[in-house]
């Protein structure tokens, strides 16, 4: 299954228009910021984008699906992966990347600065049974309700200015 959303073999990725607001690290933190890839799900109902969100393990906030870097996977793969192993969501990946956005990641008892790269999935299938189905939640919501629930401004702006008639597959 993984070969059939696999993007092995690219190589270019876009980057989105937009506009970047600066990180804000201490000195100690520039060198220890950590790289994700994530998932933006979304789906066309009654001509209106809606968003996929699901809930973080430890509090429970709102947020996209996303991972580490995995070995022998391009970003947009590994953030697919994330999609189909947090939210059941299998689809149409665009190797686009959208944007950046950053966060604090808690991990034993630290605050690990995180910075994600997010790539648009236009979900097909929603599966029931998949990895982590008994510790996460998942609700479609419209892109202003997406856009409120998140916490992290710059995905905040990502969901609201997202389009998916301007991506380039």
């Amino acid at each position: 299954m993984r070969s059939k959303f696999s993007l092995k073999g690219l190589k270019k990725v876009t980057i989105a228009k937009g506009k970047q607001k600066p990180m804000r690290l201490s000195l100690s933190d520039k060198r220890s910021v950590r790289t994700q890839f994530g998932a933006l799900p979304y789906r066309i109902q009654d001509g209106k984008v809606e968003i996929l969100l699901i809930t973080s393990r430890g509090v429970g906030r709102w947020i996209i699906p996303k991972g580490w870097p995995m070995d022998g996977e391009t970003p947009a793969g590994a953030a697919a992966t994330e999609a189909f192993e947090e939210a059941g969501a299998l689809g149409k990946l665009s190797n686009q990347v959208l944007g950046f956005y950053s966060y604090d990641k808690g991990h034993a008892g630290e605050k690990l600065p995180c910075v994600v790269a997010v790539f648009p999935l236009k979900v097909k299938k929603l599966v029931k049974n998949y990895r982590e189905a008994g510790q996460r939640r998942r609700k479609w919501v419209s892109q202003k309700k997406a856009s409120q629930m998140v916490s992290e401004p710059e995905l905040r702006q990502m969901i609201k200015q997202f389009d998916p008639k301007v991506l380039h597959s």
